[in-house]
């Protein structure tokens, strides 16, 4: 790990593999403000009114990736992440986390280097004194002008199974009929637009895997998803938002009761590639999705 300036704090941890980079401020957060190739453009959306702040009790955002917990309450749930996170390194992991919070928990960012990309492992552990239901929610925020890419889950005939797959969970402003949208047999789609509104869609992925497509880079998000676990947000493990600005991937941990001195653990890997664009063709995109869960993984 190097400590270097960024974006207007003075205390930054940048970490590399290969010719990718992560830059993890140590000022506010825990937030990962920086994923690209070395001295190539950002993928992360960074707000610049924002940057440089520390302190206070107003909610910044800051853009970037951040550790959330769901379901969503508010004002449990919406902390302001302004003060310093503690760094340490163990077991392989570059570990960056808060203090105790005013609801009694503490958030663990942790990254650790892989072929081709980074392994984010996220912890939320319990400082109180009574057990707490929780699921780690874990927000990546992208540069606007780009498309996110999910699959839905495999094509199963009548005759084979009765039961209903693929829930799509909507919000009080998710408007379906919305041009960003692209509703495929296979892959949902949700594209940026700097004169939309806000839309949010979610999801269970059993693939675990999104993309976001921006210019000539792919993004890639992969995520855990076990059948045997219920998920928060009405079953969701997947979820994107996007407004004028910018377009999130949200990917969720299973939902459970985290008693007191222990966590809630949500691990991601992600991956950048060069000169990928999704396909326009429906089946050539799940194809590529398809291959890359087997070439990226968690």
């Amino acid at each position: 790990m190097e400590v270097v300036p960024y974006a207007g704090w003075s205390r930054n941890a940048r970490l590399t593999s290969g010719d990718l980079e992560l830059i993890v401020t140590l000022e506010v957060g825990p937030r990962i403000m920086r994923f690209a190739r070395t001295g190539g453009a950002n993928v992360l959306r960074n707000y610049e009114e924002d940057l440089g702040k520390t302190g206070g009790n107003e909610y910044h955002s800051y853009g970037g990736h951040r550790l959330w917990i769901a379901p969503e309450e508010d004002p449990k749930t919406m902390t302001p992440d302004n003060e310093p996170v503690d760094s340490s390194e163990g077991d392989g992991w570059q570990k960056f986390s808060t203090r105790e919070e005013p609801w009694h928990v503490q958030k663990e960012i942790a990254v650790a280097a892989v072929e081709g990309g980074f392994k984010i492992r996220h912890r939320i552990y319990n400082r109180g004194v009574y057990a707490v239901q929780l699921a780690p929610w874990a927000i990546t925020v992208m540069e606007p002008g780009g498309t996110c890419a999910f699959p839905q889950s495999p094509f199963v005939p009548h005759s084979q199974r009765l039961l209903p797959v693929r829930p799509i969970v909507l919000w009080g402003y998710t408007d379906m009929s919305d041009p960003r949208y692209t509703w495929g047999k296979q892959i949902v789609r949700l594209r940026h637009d700097s004169t939309g509104g806000n839309q949010k869609i979610g999801s269970l992925v059993e693939q675990g895997i999104a993309v976001y497509a921006l210019r000539d880079q792919l993004f890639v998000k992969r995520f855990d998803f076990d059948p045997a676990c219920s998920y928060p947000d009405m079953g969701c493990n997947f979820e994107t938002f996007t407004r004028q600005d910018m377009l999130e991937i949200e990917s969720l941990g299973r939902l459970q009761m985290v008693q007191p001195k222990g966590y809630a653990e949500h691990c991601e890997a992600w991956y950048l590639l060069s000169n990928t664009q999704l396909p326009i063709a429906d089946d050539d995109c799940s194809r590529l999705l398809q291959d890359l869960a087997l070439k990226c993984p968690l």
